[in-house]
């Protein structure tokens, strides 16, 4: 669960009192915790170590890889989830000190309220109870006290069944207070009761839901006649509770950009009967009376508040799914298969200025830069062939790569009759995302990395490389610039951003990292290592040349000993001198692994050797382990570290689909089959690279014969899947696909 902009400010206004005992800090944590284990259905001893294992600065891959035994084996999703819940209910708990703390003052705390505030697991509940007594700026029912009217509001409530309200009001009436007639002395006691009802925990609290459950957003268009793409919206409705993130997130933006207007609509008779239940005790000479202070209650200061937090509540749900759907699809995107050893041209197209070209090595290391004409205005066709055959004769490219920009359709035509031409070079090409590449070229990053070259020729390097390896190069990208999310520029940016970036860490820890290899930017993921760690790690290995060990790392400025332990693991030393630093095995089970050696009277020279893997195969894990003194889910992970020590989990992906002549949407036809990639997953359905200028769709309606829940579930990014073409709208340049088999 995450916070509401409101909660935050909250939460920052918020002194945490401190004057608690020792005692009392140890409750309060062991509350929280069987809190997040109820709500999370997770054993409470894997949550207390998880928590102790946060608190002690050891980060979620550290614990996911290397503490399994102390989890019981969480996942990284499940650790990131009691790591948010634990901060979440802190603050909370923070606050219910501050709250109790603060109408203790006032000398309105009771003992009932006190166990009420304590009770409270959501920060929403807890606001409600405080709200009758937060200071407040200026209302009606604050002047009318100040007139000395709250008396009568008392007599009111009372509801007596004899005597007369006007007369009663009238022993109110003083010009020195401002209360000139009795009707005004009437309508300041009924402001006073207005906001009493309306300060009720429980009466918001049920209307709130009644509003979130039965309510109907309505939408109209501001100006009918107007052309936009909110046109579905301009005369729509649809229940709350049914509303799905994408359109929550639509309506919002139609709203701010002014093409909409948003209203939430609920049944009033069934709320004001609520109300009336509450406050309304039987027969008396107030009965009407109260009837219109609920009435007041409700339209004046209930629903505006209600209406407001119930489309927050929509907001941060629709937001918590976009976010989600963006992760996923970033750690796809980033755990693409990586194309190795092949020399690639990369294609930075566009018209005026021309197709940048960046050859680079099978290591990514740039060769050559160059510039040519193939498209209009230009349309030096002849001379940009020369320059491609020179480009690939010289250095023996392979692979085409081309961005997805402007002018990319027509380059891809000049690339694939080149290539027609070429045919005893056995050239390929692929089209691949350039999101986020302007922003890597014109950052201080690239500079630093291309001082010489101007921003398109960075860019064509990049568009190479992120075919060689996806994620060092994705990483060089702030992570919500890539693209590959729906609406992310309508979500909360730093919710996004954490979200992002912990789905960047968990990649990179999950490929590894080689140390005498890594950019800082690709090291700054890895667990333990902040930025500064990172640029010090680079400059010693510039100074003193390449690691030869994970020990050595120890000597970086700055890297003591609890980055090390965080770190070590998941950096590897190819060819350095133990053999078992070339693995994702920690240092800190380097003892263990020579005593297993010992015992299969092995060497560990032999590590990666068949005969080592075939030894191994036979081991049972249960019992070794006990000889070793380790964990079995380590061992487990130690066996197959030494089966398999240059293992990159990438490989075992499919490969990007290469072309060698491209496919127009005139060419297509109702039920043709054909291969794509998938790039993008949002919330309808999933965008698929058939080899056209634009990606088709797949509605979610048509991923499978059977029912799906959310396109995620059956597709990702980066996914090589068969579809068949539904439609063809060559005026829009729209095509619709299926997965469904004819």
């Amino acid at each position: 669960m995450t916070m509401s902009k409101e909660e935050v400010l909250q939460l920052e206004e918020t002194k945490i009192h401190t004057d608690i005992t020792d005692e009392m800090k140890a409750a309060i944590l062991e509350r929280i915790q069987k809190q997040i284990a109820s709500e999370l259905q997770l054993a409470i001893g894997k949550v207390r170590t998880t928590v102790g294992l946060l608190d002690e600065g050891n980060t979620i891959p550290f614990i996911a890889r290397y503490r399994k035994e102390m989890t019981g084996e969480l996942d990284e999703n499940q650790l990131r989830d009691i790591e948010e819940r634990l901060s979440y209910l802190r603050n909370l708990e923070s606050r219910k000190l501050e709250v109790i703390r603060l109408i203790d003052e006032q000398g309105k705390l009771t003992a009932e309220l006190k166990s009420s505030i304590e009770q409270s697991v959501k920060l929403q509940e807890l606001e409600d109870l405080y709200r009758p007594y937060r200071q407040k700026r200026k209302t009606r029912a604050s002047a009318a006290k100040e007139k000395g009217l709250e008396p009568l509001a008392v007599w009111i409530l009372s509801q007596p069944r004899q005597g007369d309200l006007q007369a009663e009001a009238a022993k109110y009436v003083s010009e020195d207070k401002g209360v000139a007639t009795a009707a005004e002395a009437v309508q300041g006691a009924m402001d006073i009761l207005a906001e009493q009802i309306a300060d009720d925990a429980k009466v918001r609290a049920w209307v709130r839901k009644y509003t979130y459950d039965q309510g109907i957003v309505r939408t109209e268009a501001k100006d009918a006649e107007q052309e936009s793409v909110y046109e579905m919206y301009y005369s729509y409705q649809e229940p709350v509770r049914k509303l799905p993130p994408h359109r929550i997130l639509a309506i919002n933006r139609g709203e701010r950009e002014d093409v909409l207007k948003v209203t939430l609509d609920v049944q009033t008779e069934r709320i004001h009967e609520y109300m009336g239940r509450q406050l309304i005790k039987g027969p008396s000479v107030v009965k009407e009376t109260l009837t219109a202070v609920i009435e007041d209650a409700y339209k004046r200061l209930l629903a505006p508040s209600i209406d407001r937090e119930v489309r927050n509540e929509m907001t941060e749900m629709a937001e918590e799914k976009a976010i989600e759907v963006f992760a996923e699809n970033l750690r796809n995107l980033l755990l693409q298969a990586p194309v190795k050893g092949k020399v690639v041209l990369g294609v930075d197209p566009a018209y005026r200025t021309g197709c940048k070209l960046a050859v680079v090595d099978d290591t990514g290391k740039m060769l050559e830069i160059a510039v040519t004409y193939p498209t209009p205005p230009n349309n030096k066709v002849t001379e940009a062939k020369a320059k491609f055959r020179n480009l690939i004769d010289t250095y023996g490219v392979e692979l085409i790569v081309i961005g997805n920009g402007t002018a990319s359709r027509e380059t891809e035509q000049f690339v694939a009759e080149l290539i027609s031409e070429m045919k005893q070079r056995k050239l390929q090409y692929l089209i691949v995302s350039e999101a986020g590449a302007s922003v890597y070229s014109a950052s201080k990053l690239a500079a630093g990395e291309f001082p010489d070259l101007d921003v398109a020729e960075r860019s064509a390097i990049s568009i190479a490389r992120r075919l060689q390896d996806p994620l060092a190069e994705l990483v060089k990208i702030e992570p919500k610039a890539i693209g590959v999310g729906q609406y992310q520029h309508d979500v909360t940016q730093k919710r996004l951003d954490e979200s992002l970036t912990f789905v960047v860490e968990s990649a990179v820890n999950h490929v590894g990292v080689d140390v005498n290899t890594a950019s800082p930017s690709l090291l700054s993921y890895v667990s333990g290592i902040n930025s500064t760690l990172a640029k010090n790690i680079v400059k010693y290995r510039e100074d003193n040349g390449k690691f030869i060990s994970r020990a050595q790392l120890q000597k970086v400025p700055r890297l003591g000993a609890k980055a090390y332990e965080q770190c070590a693991g998941f950096l590897r030393i190819s060819d350095g001198s133990n053999p078992l630093d070339s693995t994702p095995i920690h240092p800190e089970s380097y003892d263990a692994v020579d005593q297993l050696f010992r015992e299969l009277r092995l060497e560990l020279k032999q590590v990666g050797t068949q005969q080592l893997k075939d030894m191994l195969q036979q081991v049972a894990p249960a019992e070794l382990a006990t000889k070793l003194g380790i964990g079995v889910p380590t061992l487990r992970d130690i066996l197959d570290s030494l089966q398999r020590p240059g293992r990159d989990p990438r490989d075992e992906l499919p490969a990007p689909i290469f072309r060698t002549d491209v496919l127009r949407i005139e060419d297509l036809t109702a039920g043709m089959e054909l291969q794509g990639t998938v790039r993008n997953v949002i919330d309808f359905g999933a965008f698929v690279d058939i080899g056209i200028k634009n990606d088709g769709l797949v509605h979610i309606s048509q991923l499978s014969d059977t029912f799906v829940k959310h396109p995620k579930d059956v597709v990702s990014v980066g996914d090589t899947v068969t579809v068949w073409v539904l439609s063809v709208d060559l005026k829009k340049g729209r095509v619709s696909l299926t997965m469904k088999k004819p």
